[in-house]
């Protein structure tokens, strides 16, 4: 028997969690090897419960109405085997090479705040690595971020997902019969940003559950002028979650998407640099040709947002977590290279682009 069926029957954190597939590779605690040499250097951890998660976002692989056990659901199409906190613990200090950053993700959950903190303490015991939180915002105040900035959790995730309001209410809030508050979410945003200081708190936007670009760059813009990381993922959808049939969005337009949102952050791209069709398609980005060259040919705009480790390099590459191996990579998980780049040239459909 295998170590993870050996551990599969664990049930609560904080004695146990889960971890990604990707990194339970990296901890030697599952067999494999990374397409194309992929380097995962941030160990992804995921609180775990019987009764699961309370929350019922409409596109996740752990959402409340989801049919099956919680211990057969996945998160972001990406196994999560389960595992004793303590031999998880033991092999990222055997592995601390490997390991320059780890991020604890909580689900809604009662017990999820003070299991976190006893992972996290466990964790420091042994392991001095930089720690990211993935928090459940509406299990959070202001008293709860500072406890977890003085036990030195250097970066605060929230999943915002929904680019705006008006999708967060249809995907996870009243809209799905879930218990999740806009306006709650964007209250611990800025009491964390408070906290945490320039662009130590991120937010994730998922592209592809009912937005439109413009929704996203408003988002964007708005990140951006409180110094917040925006973290962009790519819609895949969940077998059997509620959203299971909707497509993913077009290549086109995700690349796109990646390409304003670095120009909004690193090259000032402004809100009226960006041109829409009649239904919010990103179709121009004014940007001058030399920028949106160097921008492409680097490939930066196309790798995984994620945080990044000791050395300020990505630590968190999350490979395949919106993309099989073998189809074409959503999110870069290593810089592109110069076949890459050749290849994101024709998914952006540059002469469409309408380049100034």
């Amino acid at each position: 028997m295998s170590t993870i069926e050996a551990e599969s029957k664990a049930t609560a954190s904080p004695d146990y969690v889960r971890t990604s597939l990707a990194a339970a590779m990296v901890l030697g605690l599952a067999p494999g090897r990374f397409y194309r040499d992929v380097r995962l250097h941030c160990i992804n951890l995921l609180l775990t419960y019987p009764d699961g998660c309370r929350a019922n976002c409409a596109y996740c692989g752990l959402a409340r109405a989801r049919p099956g056990s919680y211990d057969d659901k996945s998160f972001i199409r990406v196994d999560w085997p389960t595992l004793s906190t303590d031999l998880v613990v033991e092999r990222m200090a055997r592995y601390r090479s490997d390991v320059k950053r780890i991020c604890l993700s909580m689900v809604t959950h009662p017990y999820a705040y003070q299991d976190s903190l006893e992972v996290i303490r466990r964790i420091r015991e042994r392991v001095d690595a930089p720690i990211s939180a993935l928090i459940a915002p509406n299990l959070f105040d202001r008293a709860r971020l500072e406890e977890l900035h003085a036990l030195d959790v250097s970066n605060i995730g929230i999943g915002l997902d929904a680019a705006g309001e008006r999708v967060f209410g249809r995907t996870r809030g009243r809209g799905i019969g879930g218990p999740l508050s806009w306006s709650q979410y964007w209250d611990v945003v800025e009491a964390a940003r408070a906290i945490y200081g320039p662009y130590r708190v991120n937010c994730h936007l998922v592209v592809g559950i009912g937005e439109t670009d413009r929704e996203i760059t408003d988002i964007i813009f708005r990140l951006k002028e409180r110094q917040v990381a925006a973290y962009l993922f790519c819609f895949y959808p969940e077998a059997d979650s509620s959203m299971a049939r909707r497509q993913r969005p077009p290549l086109v337009r995700y690349r796109r998407v990646q390409l304003a949102k670095h120009l909004i952050e690193h090259n000032g791209l402004q809100p009226g640099q960006i041109r829409y069709n009649s239904k919010e398609r990103i179709v121009a980005l004014d940007a001058p040709p030399d920028v949106l060259e160097r921008a492409i040919a680097g490939g930066i705009p196309f790798m995984t947002d994620g945080c990044p480790g000791e050395d300020g390099l990505l630590a968190c590459t999350r490979p395949f977590g919106s993309y099989r191996p073998g189809e074409p990579f959503r999110d870069y998980p290593f810089r592109p290279e110069p076949d890459d780049t050749a290849r994101i040239r024709k998914e952006l459909r540059l002469p469409d682009l309408g380049q100034a």
